[in-house]
């Protein structure tokens, strides 16, 4: 179950990244840009989890 939650959290947030810079875009609003930008940073810091945790 648990990777069910990763993967719906995960489209979610680039479906709103997508949505973002459309938005964004079309309307010349940059606050939406960076918006976009960090739900893709979001996005990609959760794809690839820090490994490197000491204990």
């Amino acid at each position: 179950m648990k990777t069910m939650y990763r993967i719906l959290i995960l489209a979610v947030l680039i479906i709103g990244a997508i949505s973002s810079y459309s938005y964004g875009s079309s309307t010349g609003l940059f606050a939406f840009i960076v918006l976009g930008f960090i739900f893709e940073g979001v996005f990609w810091f959760s794809v690839f989890p820090n490994k490197n945790k000491k204990h």
